[in-house]
């Protein structure tokens, strides 16, 4: 298909609600009011699917992601394990959430965000975790955070573009600072993105059974290195890792990572009556479809009718999701014995449906730290097309032959603002309770 049928395909996929949808524009007074609301915690009020880790979940996510790694899958053969039980993949943090109570917004903070960006087109191009402590089954999640610094640049795909950075921190019911999230998050004009068509020209991926055939054979030599322990001693600067793989994206993917937990707030995924009661709530968020049913925003990751009206030639994946195949890729090179202590990433291109991501990694530096033994990595996934879509630099902590495997620790300042909102928490519940 050519690129001008490409085009008229899209246009004719756009309906006028859809074209109402996207006029909206970044203002400068909306970037006034994003910088005034900088460095301030909050409490995460948000209930998420999953409040509380479990056996059951905490397999559900890792299948989601891909994975079928024993330490996270298998509570008989993870209670021999240095862990003694199950633990969750690091990044079901993101997806875990109890609501934390706490003090309220001020009125001018309230104010400021407001409305703020309101039908601009926003879409996660990575981030920054760092891992300090398991999770277990049992254990329930809270967390804090707010945005902490924000960018205005030119944009190639939208005229400008601003990045915004928001830092999440989670903390278990002990009090224990669990993770760190900074991600970033880039909003684009719609409508500038779309009348651009910076990528209408791209077709669909097609495959034939040999094309399959290679990436199963991919998938065919990857396992999660396990019991097998990986010596900090023994790992060689400018060694390869496994190659590995994650697709072809299909719809599939999607559901199965909403099923895992993935996606139900601050917006919802609603049915029937919640539905209704959840367009009254944020009735901007639900766009018609050419049927004229009021359907959320958010259905660009399965919709490529909607993904065409905001400048895309088909519905991609959630960044997130590329994440965790990426913290997949690296627990599996780590073993059960591994900690991964710090992932970075950056998302450079979409992963439409039907693309696959092949993964390739090396080891580019050793070091010791605070008495901690510290591999860095660097992570590549490219997709059919031979285009870098993600790159990643992590951190890995590995025991050497005595096996002692000391865990990252929290800065003083973290662990005091972590204690500050927990004991906040505490009295605020101590005094619902009384009524």
């Amino acid at each position: 298909m050519s690129t001008t049928n490409v085009e008229k395909k899209s246009a004719e996929g756009i309906s006028e609600e859809f074209k109402k949808a996207t006029n909206y524009e970044l203002t400068d007074h909306d970037i006034e009011r994003a910088n005034k609301i900088l460095n301030i915690d909050l409490a995460a009020r948000d209930q998420e699917q999953i409040g509380t880790a479990n056996i059951d979940n905490i397999r559900s996510f890792a299948y989601a992601c891909g994975s079928d790694n024993p330490l996270f899958c298998d509570p008989d053969y993870a209670a021999g394990t240095r862990w003694g039980s199950v633990i969750a993949p690091s990044m079901m943090a993101g997806i875990i959430n109890r609501p934390l109570l706490g003090d309220p917004p001020t009125a001018e903070y309230k104010a400021n965000t407001k409305s703020l960006f309101r039908g601009i087109h926003v879409f996660i191009s990575g981030g920054e975790w760092t891992f300090y402590r398991p999770i277990f089954p049992g254990d329930t999640l809270y967390s804090f955070g707010g945005e902490d610094g924000i960018e205005v640049t030119p944009s190639e795909f939208a005229g400008r573009k601003v990045t915004r950075f928001h830092t999440d921190v989670k903390v278990n019911q002990r009090g224990e600072v669990v993770s760190t999230y900074r991600y970033r998050s880039i909003l684009t004009e719609r409508k500038t993105a779309r009348e651009k068509g910076k990528y209408a020209a791209i077709e669909p991926a097609k495959y034939t059974d040999e094309d399959i055939a290679k990436i199963d054979a991919v998938y065919a030599q990857e396992e999660a290195r396990g019991a097998q322990k990986r010596y900090w001693s023994d790992v060689q600067v400018g060694e390869a890792m496994t190659p590995g793989a994650s697709g072809p994206l299909t719809v599939t993917d999607v559901v199965n990572f909403h099923g895992a937990g993935y996606g139900w707030v601050p917006y919802g995924l609603r049915s029937g009556r919640l539905w209704h009661k959840n367009r009254n709530r944020i009735a901007p968020f639900y766009v018609k479809d050419a049927n004229g049913i009021p359907d959320v925003a958010q259905r660009l990751h399965w919709d490529s009718a909607w993904a065409q009206a905001i400048g895309n030639p088909m519905a991609y994946d959630y960044g997130v999701m590329r994440e965790n195949y990426l913290f997949r890729y690296l627990t599996d090179w780590a073993g059960d014995d591994g900690w991964v202590v710090r992932q970075y990433d950056e998302i450079r291109k979409f992963n439409y449906m039907g693309d696959t991501q092949f993964i390739s990694g090396e080891v580019v530096g050793k070091r010791e730290e605070n008495g901690r033994k510290l591999v860095d990595l660097k992570v590549t996934m490219t997709n059919q097309r031979g285009e870098e879509t993600v790159r990643c630099e992590a951190t890995v902590a590995l025991p050497d032959h005595d096996g002692v495997l000391l865990l990252p620790e929290p800065s003083d300042d973290l662990k005091r603002r972590a204690a500050k909102m927990m004991a906040r928490h505490w009295e605020l519940l101590a005094q619902k309770r009384r009524g």
